[in-house]
């Protein structure tokens, strides 16, 4: 466990602190003024914690909410926004919490709150029965102030996560990014490909992308790879490889420009920064090498374009 990152236990605070509640799951503007108003209070010696779930473990209306970011990511986005612990247990753990119990064991006798700070969407307690308002009187009567930030919005619309997946899903990753307010990220281990690529002159890292996060739109991205401290640019191919036989997994596929070097078993941060094309069926091998010389061209004159 990474140091003031809690998955598997809420810890006793003997500390007074700030809490911010919510999934987070993407860290986007919106998450950010709550975590904003909660750190705020770092200013009058409280603590700033995050309380969020684990991803794989969020139902929403019986459903499993796939997230946007990992949870180490999530995680560490959050303590480098200013909150001085993230707290992101089992969401099963805490489902069958009346309001009450809820706010009295987790809140109080836990996390020692004097302010908890949420959303204007916020919903807690079992069967989401409570929301800001019921979080309100509750702080009445055991002693927390509450902190409502309202709802941020885009060109009149309500940010949501769901409006971020929407743009992760349809290939706008450079708009999701502007609502992030940092380049989506991975962070996965690379493993063995065809290598058919190496035979062209563009020798590539393959990551299998993870089941339980949000897919992005299959497709060519100009990306970068953080290997040992430094940002490489690259073209990432995000896809199940239709031109050549996979698995049927769908891999992150990344030719990283100006670097050589083995990379197999290393575990690499990968950004995508702007799509550059949806995936598609090649008739002949010629035909894609042709079309990754293109997709090559296209990320320099991009890089070059944001480097000037």
């Amino acid at each position: 466990m990474k140091k003031n990152i809690f998955y598997d236990s809420v810890p006793f605070c003997d500390k007074k602190t700030a809490v911010a509640m919510g999934i987070f799951d993407g860290v986007h503007l919106g998450h950010r003024s709550v975590i904003k108003e909660a750190v705020s209070f770092k200013e009058k010696d409280f603590m700033a914690v995050a309380f969020t779930f684990k991803n794989e473990t969020v139902f929403k209306k019986g459903e499993k909410i796939k997230g946007i970011l990992s949870d180490d990511i999530k995680a560490e986005r959050l303590i480098r926004l200013g909150c001085d612990m993230v707290v992101s247990p089992d969401f099963c753990e805490f489902k069958e919490y009346s309001c009450e119990d809820f706010a009295r064991e987790i809140l109080i006798k836990r996390l020692n709150a004097g302010v908890v700070v949420c959303g204007e969407d916020f919903r807690f307690g079992k069967n989401a029965s409570g929301d800001y308002e019921t979080l309100k009187k509750l702080g009445e009567s055991l002693g927390f102030e509450v902190r409502v930030v309202k709802a941020y919005e885009v060109d009149g619309e309500v940010l949501s996560s769901t409006m971020v997946r929407s743009l992760i899903n349809n290939g706008e990753i450079s708009k999701a990014n502007s609502l992030l307010c940092e380049n989506y990220q991975l962070e996965l281990e690379v493993v063995h490909g065809v290598q058919l690529a190496r035979t062209w002159n563009f020798p590539t890292i393959n990551q299998v992308f993870p089941k339980n996060l949000e897919k992005v739109k299959f497709g060519v991205y100009c990306s970068r790879v953080l290997i040992d401290g430094v940002w490489y640019k690259g073209v990432t191919n995000v896809g199940v490889k239709p031109t050549v036989k996979n698995k049927g997994e769908v891999l992150c596929e990344t030719f990283i420009m100006d670097y050589d070097g083995d990379l197999y078993g290393r575990t690499l941060r990968l950004e995508l920064c702007e799509f550059i094309r949806a995936e598609k069926k090649f008739e002949s091998l010629d035909e894609l090498k042709e079309e990754i010389a293109r997709n090559k061209k296209f990320a320099e004159k991009y890089f070059f374009a944001i480097d000037n």
